[in-house]
């Protein structure tokens, strides 16, 4: 599941950022050919802002694996939901990673690791060292300060067997304090006895997020 249902509004963007263009292309087609062109991945479904279906399937029409454009919601849980519910079909132990359109450059190295973390797990998460210290602040004051050798820094795919994450959500979804910003974190918190193992990122895995984002993408990519 490639999730492209932000809409830019950090980026400054009149688009949607998965539609902006690196390197003469849409942010969308890179992160679709990751998945395309890799041998463990059956099919491929894009959740698209509402609206800009049609100029997703255009993008994404060069690419066999694509299954379906579908319509997102106004949070990126809301997008998750939709793509559960279109997968209503499937079974439960189904393999399907959720992957952030807006992040372009995922290879086949990191697919990989999820891929076969999934042999043997439920749920796989894609993590990356931080190198910042990061602290907690309270009232404008540090409050909070944590050993950084124990914290990575979260990146997409994030991958799971169907079953799982459909029971994370259906308890979520049921809780009426539920927010989140991942996937992963709705199985921790809703399934705590389901072990995510972290495989390896990629500090080229970045997240297209703020305008800086996109000129650091145009120097990352392939045709540079």
């Amino acid at each position: 599941m490639v999730l492209a249902g932000g809409t830019g509004q950090r980026i400054g963007s009149e688009v949607p950022k998965q539609l902006i263009e690196i390197g003469g292309r849409p942010i969308l087609s890179y992160a679709v050919e990751a998945f395309d062109t890799f041998p463990g991945v059956d099919e491929i479904v894009v959740v698209m802002a509402p609206g800009f279906g049609d100029v997703a399937r255009a993008i994404v029409a060069p690419y066999p694996k694509v299954r379906a454009v579908i319509d997102g919601g106004t949070s990126r849980t809301d997008s998750t939901v939709n793509a559960l519910a279109f997968l209503a079909g499937e079974a439960d132990d189904a393999r399907v990673l959720f992957h952030d359109a807006a992040r372009p450059f995922v290879d086949h190295a990191i697919i990989g690791r999820c891929v076969t973390a999934l042999e043997s797990f439920e749920a796989v998460a894609v993590g990356q060292p931080v190198s910042d210290t990061i602290v907690g602040v309270s009232g404008g004051f540090v409050s909070a300060m944590t050993d950084r050798s124990a914290l990575v820094r979260f990146q997409t795919p994030q991958g799971f067997r169907l079953g799982t994450i459909r029971k994370a959500y259906q308890l979520a979804l049921a809780d009426p304090a539920f927010q989140a910003t991942d996937d992963c974190g709705v199985v921790h918190r809703y399934l705590p006895d389901v072990p995510i193992p972290v495989v390896a990122g990629s500090e080229r895995n970045l997240k297209v997020t703020h305008p800086l984002d996109i000129q650091i993408a145009e120097h990352l990519t392939p045709n540079r």
